[in-house]
């Protein structure tokens, strides 16, 4: 699946998007699998209550099935105006 980082979860990372083989259930479980790849991760990852994300350009939560997903998307809570 593709998985593609904005913002500061991009800086952090050093990677705009990327394709990720997994065998994760749920986001939460992609976002785990994520962090033990490496400390770039760990760090973008270590605060989740600041970050959201999007399944196939639907907002979801960390508990959200993958089963059938083809993008995820991580961005830091965005502001409306």
């Amino acid at each position: 699946m593709d998985v593609v980082y904005f913002a500061w979860l991009r800086e952090r990372i050093g990677l705009p998007r990327e394709q990720v083989e997994t065998r994760a259930e749920t986001v939460a479980d992609l976002v785990a699998e994520l962090t033990a790849r490496e400390p770039r991760y760990a760090a973008a990852f270590a605060d989740t209550a600041s970050v959201r994300v999007a399944l196939d350009q639907s907002l979801a939560g960390f508990d959200a099935p993958l089963s059938g997903v083809r993008e995820v998307a991580f961005f830091p809570p965005m502001t409306g105006g």
